[in-house]
């Protein structure tokens, strides 16, 4: 009976070739429009994050407990007394990791002789902090080299606002937590863009050891650890957690260092929920529209199946059957021309302009995440089956003999 059954479902989808194709071509359009949307959102995500990791923040930072919330207040209270040892310790523990580095931060005020303006700064290992910086992009000049006894890069807003130039003789001034007030002079060497204007407004780099100096101190505020693959991040952070955490240790990861990224993702998120729910509500609409005319088309045959016998049930079953495999042609063709459009979009590429508070443009892609493909394909197929029940149910209950006389 179930062969019978699937047999005339798919002769009926053959016959009616008009409305089955329009059927199909409705779902495929949702899926693959899912599909494109979902992509382009998860490259937004993926972007920005690796923005994030290779200009400022690095996979995961270790501080000790409370350096967040007490870092503008009291830094010097949460200082990592012998960094080296930890940044060996913590490159031994797991083979993900590729890199550990210290960074000492510290708050002030820069001079130019002219005017001064208020800075949050940061010493760095230079040639350690060249392999994370990828996506920190240097305008004018050069990154800092562990060469540079005196050199220091700013962002371009620091630049914009003080009118530096490379070469420029600048002076660093910051007050201890003793009281006391230390200056150094230095060189611009490089004048920076990140992905963060808001970084790039008070953000200015020198030389580890310089910071040291400055903030007349052998310790460091925090390490920054890049592994060799972002998706282990979570992973890593559970292994560090267990090494560290009875240390007085706090390990962070990337993503809950940003503020600007969990929000950017936040929305991004109820945008596209909304977009699934539209296209599902498009979806909906069209195969309820094509189901409803192939219905009406073909009352008289529902009236004479039900005249030599068949019942109401069958019927039903006909119909959802129809329905069912329509519903899987339809997100399998979906799923085949998104995949499809996607790899060619990608190979192309979008020019973005820069997000909000943003410097950097970029070149979007769609990424084919798998399960955001599976996910697509089975809204675009239940999507089909749910438009299909209410019609069906109606031809199901049709009287025989007004079915009959249907077009007379």
């Amino acid at each position: 009976m179930e062969t019978h059954l699937i047999t005339l479902a798919l002769r009926n989808i053959i016959r009616q070739r008009t409305r089955s194709a329009a059927t199909l071509l409705a779902i495929a359009i949702g899926v693959a429009g899912l599909i494109l949307a979902g992509g382009f959102v998860q490259d937004i995500y993926i972007q920005l994050g690796e923005a994030m990791i290779h200009s400022q923040t690095g996979h995961i930072q270790v501080t000790k407990l409370g350096y967040s919330e007490g870092k503008t207040r009291s830094p010097e209270k949460y200082l990592i007394e012998n960094p080296d040892q930890l940044k060996s310790n913590i490159l031994k523990s797991n083979p993900d990791i590729q890199q550990t580095m210290a960074r000492l931060g510290f708050s002030g005020v820069v001079n130019n002789g002219k005017r001064d303006l208020g800075i949050i700064g940061e010493g760095i290992e230079p040639d350690a902090e060249a392999d994370l910086g990828t996506y920190l992009q240097y305008i004018e000049g050069r990154g800092l080299k562990n060469s540079d006894l005196d050199g220091i890069v700013v962002g371009q807003g620091v630049a914009k606002s003080l009118g530096l130039k490379i070469g420029d003789r600048i002076t660093l001034v910051i007050t201890l937590a003793q009281g006391a007030v230390n200056t150094l002079d230095f060189e611009l060497v490089g004048i920076f863009q990140s992905f963060s204007k808001e970084f790039d407004a008070r953000a200015v780099r020198i030389p580890l050891e310089a910071a040291k100096s400055l903030m007349d101190t052998p310790a460091a505020h925090l390490l920054v650890v890049m592994l060799a693959h972002t998706e282990n991040t979570t992973a890593a952070v559970n292994a560090l957690k267990q090494q560290l955490s009875q240390q007085g240790f706090a390990i962070i990861a990337w993503n809950k260092l940003s503020d600007f990224y969990e929000k950017t993702v936040e929305l991004y998120d109820r945008q596209f929920g909304v977009l699934r729910l539209i296209i599902l509500i498009m979806v909906l609409l069209s195969v309820v529209n094509s189901v409803n005319m192939t219905l009406f088309e073909r009352t008289r045959e529902f009236g004479t199946m039900r005249a030599i016998g068949d019942r109401p049930n069958f019927i039903f079953k006909l119909i959802m059957t129809e329905s069912f495999f329509l519903g899987a042609f339809g997100a399998a063709l979906g799923i085949a021309f998104g995949c499809l459009a996607a790899v060619g979009i990608s190979a192309i590429g979008i020019p973005m302009p820069p997000p909000p508070n943003a410097n950097l443009g970029y070149t979007a892609m769609i990424r084919l995440v798998p399960s955001s493909v599976l996910i697509a394909g089975l809204i675009g197929f239940v999507a089909a089956v749910l438009a299909t029940i209410m019609p069906a149910k109606r031809a199901a209950k049709l009287d025989i003999v007004e079915a009959l006389r249907h077009g007379v």
